[in-house]
């Protein structure tokens, strides 16, 4: 069962509204609200694709109870520990006149989550990962986390000889491809922000040198860059696929998990992933896979060395 982490959930509202007026007041058309966080959009992919994971996740107040419901309702498997403060929001306004199906997004930070939680949440989540094939670690920390948290959480899956994958930014990032992350994910702009560097390839290098065994780079449409201790690969789609961004990349970091459990080669998995994330950018919404658009681009995608 492969274990996602997200440490800071959130409960995702949207609103349909017909445009958006910039200080003038909406009639909204429509509420949607839904469990949501890069780790939640990870393992509900996998689920969506038939392979049994975990959400571990904290949560708190009247939204992570509707977090917690949701995830019922989908049939997904969590372990969620309860904690004081309320899970945050994110709360994404689309209007019906904008063609090009962009939100606008309002991320709220989280509530403080302090060291004795986060070492509750640390001990919660060892209980089950002995035997687990993949630790997926993805999304921002709440505030009162340090950057090593995922560090930590490496260290952790590192000594029961479990594979830990983490999606973040920044400091978090680099402490955990210190720690011997197995794999590390971030976009062309996060690698660009962390490390100093315009090249993509030299800042996943400098991510490997800092201790990485491997580093997968989104590059947006233009598909993913590998660099590993196996070689390095570029993988790109035949064709651009329109619509909405957001959750590409977590579909990416589910075929990679899904990838290391069943043991694939570099290519195979690089392949996959695009495939999966270019689907994901067709659905209507994150954690989610357009089939049409992934049974026509995964034989298509091409694989060459970087």
């Amino acid at each position: 069962m492969i274990i996602t982490v997200t440490p800071n959930p959130a409960l995702d509202v949207s609103y349909r509204v017909a445009q958006l007026n910039p200080g003038r007041s909406h009639r909204v058309r429509d509420v949607h609200e839904r469990a949501g966080g890069k780790g939640l959009n990870v393992s509900r992919v996998l689920h969506g694709q038939g392979i049994r994971t975990l959400v571990v996740a904290p949560v708190g107040g009247a939204h992570g109870d509707a977090i917690r419901e949701d995830l019922d309702a989908a049939g997904i498997e969590h372990l969620l520990l309860p904690v004081p403060g309320p899970t945050r929001r994110t709360i994404a306004v689309v209007a019906e006149e904008d063609t090009s199906g962009e939100a606008t997004l309002f991320n709220e930070p989280g509530s403080h989550l302090g060291e004795a939680d986060w070492q509750r949440f640390r001990a919660l989540l060892t209980t089950r990962l002995a035997g687990a094939p993949v630790l997926v670690c993805s999304g921002s920390l709440p505030p009162g986390c340090g950057a090593d948290s995922y560090a930590e959480l490496v260290g952790d899956a590192r000594s029961r000889s479990v594979p830990a994958i983490v999606d973040a930014t920044g400091p978090a990032l680099l402490a955990a491809a210190e720690a011997g992350a197995d794999l590390v994910k971030p976009n062309a702009v996060e690698l660009r922000e962390t490390t100093g560097q315009d090249d993509p390839v030299t800042g996943a290098r400098q991510l490997r040198d800092r201790g990485a065994a491997a580093v997968i780079v989104s590059l947006g449409p233009d598909g993913l860059l590998a660099v590993t201790g196996e070689g390095s690969w570029r993988a790109a789609p035949p064709f651009a696929v329109s619509g909405n961004p957001t959750g590409a990349g977590d579909a990416a970091v589910a075929a990679l998990a899904a990838g290391i459990a069943g043991q694939q080669d570099w290519p195979e998995r690089l392949r996959n992933a695009v495939a999966w994330s270019a689907a994901a950018a067709a659905a209507p919404v994150a954690g989610t896979l357009d089939g049409g658009v992934l049974r026509e681009i995964s034989d298509r995608i091409a694989v060459q060395p970087a």
